[in-house]
């Protein structure tokens, strides 16, 4: 199973990619799909309050659900 190492974020902050513990980067769609699949641990899918994003990916670790510690990719 491969986990969540860091994150790539846009301009404005939003997470646009992850990087997994094997090194693979790869977008937050592939990671959703990933992680429906039971390829990816340590994370979650869950509704938004956002309209334009219904589902969002979550860290399942108490202090830091939105990845804000998590390094950045680049």
């Amino acid at each position: 199973m491969e986990e969540i190492v860091a994150v790539d974020r846009n301009y404005i902050g939003e997470i646009i990619s992850f990087q997994t513990s094997t090194g693979r980067v790869i977008s937050y769609q592939k990671a959703m799909d990933e992680i429906i699949e039971g390829r990816i641990t340590g994370v979650e899918i869950v509704e938004a309050h956002d309209d334009d994003k219904p589902l969002i990916i979550n860290s399942n670790h108490p202090d830091d659900e939105s990845f804000v510690n998590y390094p950045p990719i680049f």
